[in-house]
């Protein structure tokens, strides 16, 4: 015979809770690909160029995303460029590489609700250099932004 008694319910709930978060959410990895031959991958060019990509079926609300990006440093002279995260050709997230080489780490959630009705979605990430050596560096043109994904989780 079943407890109907409110404290007994509110102690199952209560136990069903901590066992789902002891469990955790699933999540499904989405595997970007790099196009340039190096893991962190790097650019030197002005205009924008994509460093990562991937297309994929949007079956879940939101991508998790994360980013590594970094300037570079050519004799004394740093490097800064911006960088942007776009979803079908359009840009839904974007930042900036400062000019002082710093490690930074972004990271936000992509709402994929306008796209779920999509058979395919490209995912591309770009970067620009707006800043910093015109000569020398990684490939010869001056300093170079280096970016890499982190994570990207589809929730």
């Amino acid at each position: 015979m079943r407890d109907v008694s409110l404290p007994a319910r509110l102690a199952r709930v209560e136990e069903q809770l901590a066992q789902l978060q002891r469990t955790g959410w699933e999540r499904d990895e989405l595997p970007l690909y790099p196009t340039a031959f190096t893991a962190l991958a790097f650019s030197d060019a002005t205009a924008w160029t994509t460093l990562w990509e991937t297309v994929f079926a949007p079956r879940t609300a939101g991508l998790a995303l994360g980013l590594t990006v970094v300037g570079d440093q050519v004799g004394a002279v740093n490097t800064g460029g911006e960088w942007q995260v776009l979803l079908a050709g359009a840009v839904v997230w974007s930042g900036t590489v400062p000019a002082n080489f710093t490690v930074q780490s972004p990271a936000t959630t992509l709402d994929l609700l306008p796209y779920r009705g999509a058979a395919e979605v490209a995912l591309q990430i770009q970067t620009r250099r707006t800043a910093g050596a015109n000569t020398g560096g990684r490939n010869g043109n001056g300093g170079s932004i280096g970016l890499s994904p982190r994570y990207a989780r589809m929730l």
